[in-house]
């Protein structure tokens, strides 16, 4: 990418990480909802006092996310048109690399997967729950009987796509970034948020279908916070990363 490019979607990439923390703020405000137990989407449930409030800095994330990875696939996709370089033993085009080299569809297929998180993190904004069935076992209940609006049905498949993307983009950009320089922070940190990342998504899985199966919540809350800060913490390291690289070319 340019540096220009480059420095653009630090910078996007950067404040949608902010963005998509915005659900801290249940740390400072009442919300009524219980961390460990309740979904993070449930602070953004149509019946929530402050359910415009988080729907609007899910909004914001996904978009600026979005805006991101989008900025960050054109630069990656014009800047390996040609043949492959020999200069710096840079064998692939990772997350910020500049110059010709031959396409490298972890890059690629990582900045695809990444705009598909943010597109999917707008939906969600648009989609919200109508209730939080963690909480109002009339709403579970509502729920289980197929009896809640159709925004409220769709909520599950936009979240569980941004999940996917999101995902897709931590493994491929973390491979990309360790082909591309092992030195930038994210091909050093990302394996590990990986793997974490991986742990959280696993909890979060098991304590859904324990909810959903009447067999308890398994801190439910705390899985998903967990997966929701991980997306979060590797977004800023992807940042940092493209800032990094930034400093190294100019040098």
């Amino acid at each position: 990418m340019s540096r220009r490019v480059t420095r653009t979607a630090a910078a996007l990439l950067a404040l949608g990480a902010l963005a998509y923390t915005a659900w801290v703020l249940e740390v400072l405000v009442r919300t009524g909802l219980d961390p460990v137990r309740t979904y993070v989407s449930e602070l953004a449930a149509a019946d929530q006092p402050l359910g415009g409030l988080f729907r609007a800095t899910d909004l914001a994330a996904g978009l600026l996310v979005l805006a991101g990875a989008l900025t960050g696939l054109a630069g990656a996709w014009r800047a390996s048109g040609g043949p492959e370089s020999g200069s710096g033993g840079r064998t692939g085009q990772g997350p910020g690399a500049h110059g010709h080299a031959r396409r490298d569809p972890w890059a690629l297929g990582g900045w695809i997967a990444l705009a598909v998180f943010g597109a999917a993190t707008v939906a969600d904004s648009r989609l919200p729950l109508s209730c939080a069935p963690t909480v109002d076992p009339v709403c579970a209940a509502r729920e289980t009987a197929g009896l809640v609006p159709a925004t409220h049905a769709a909520h599950a498949v936009s979240s569980s796509l941004a999940m996917t993307g999101a995902l897709a983009a931590l493994v491929a950009l973390t491979v990309a970034a360790r082909r591309h320089d092992r030195r930038l922070p994210l091909a050093r940190t990302g394996p590990v948020l990986v793997a974490l990342e991986l742990a959280a998504t696993a909890w979060t899985l098991a304590a859904v279908a324990a909810f959903e199966a009447g067999k308890g919540i398994w801190a439910l809350g705390a899985g998903q916070r967990l997966q929701v800060l991980l997306v979060a913490v590797w977004l800023a390291v992807l940042a940092y990363s493209l800032a990094t690289d930034t400093r190294e070319e100019r040098r």
